[in-house]
């Protein structure tokens, strides 16, 4: 796995695991900030194929 797709990857764990703990504390803007990154970081892994779990 190459640096891009590793860091990439990275960040989608990181957004995803942020945008739970958003929802969990009831952060309404917060929740729409992370969900905002999460749709860019997959829009970008598909687009230079990158798989991402569901």
């Amino acid at each position: 796995m190459d640096a891009f797709t590793a860091g990439l990857l990275q960040r989608i764990r990181t957004t995803e695991s942020d945008l739970t703990r958003a929802r969990d504390e009831g952060d309404d803007f917060l929740v729409e900030v992370e969900q905002a990154e999460l749709d860019d970081l997959r829009r970008l892994a598909y687009e230079h194929g990158v798989e991402v779990g569901a």
